[in-house]
């Protein structure tokens, strides 16, 4: 079944930007794990707050992402930049709706002017 697997990142004192930074690289490589879409949150409240989730039709996919080289390293290089355990959350996907953009909206013509003779 698919889901959304919801990561909590806390940053340590003082490396909130960091941290934001390679959370969102390394979210990028969920793609080649068969994610079908990922998202990375700040906290306007609490800049030391981070959330990543990630779209997945399995949750194997998911583990493979978990425990591939990428994130592997990504913890282990930036294990100082967030407070530990990070525990992530699967939760199967029940509903979802969006609403369609508008087309975008063609630009009148512009009438020419009546030349005077």
């Amino acid at each position: 079944m698919a889901g959304v697997v919801h990561i909590p990142w806390y940053a340590t004192l003082f490396r909130g930007d960091r941290l934001a930074d390679a959370v969102s690289e390394v979210a990028a490589a969920s793609i080649r794990y068969g994610a079908t879409q990922y998202r990375v949150h700040r906290s306007l409240d609490d800049a030391y707050r981070i959330t990543q989730m990630v779209w997945f039709e399995s949750k194997l996919d998911w583990e493979r992402y978990w425990e591939g080289p990428e994130m592997v390293a990504f913890r282990a290089r930036n294990s100082n930049r967030f407070q530990v355990p990070a525990l992530y959350v699967w939760h199967d996907e029940i509903a979802f709706d969006v609403i369609a953009e508008a087309p975008a909206e063609q630009p009148a013509p512009v009438a020419s002017s009546p030349t005077l003779e």
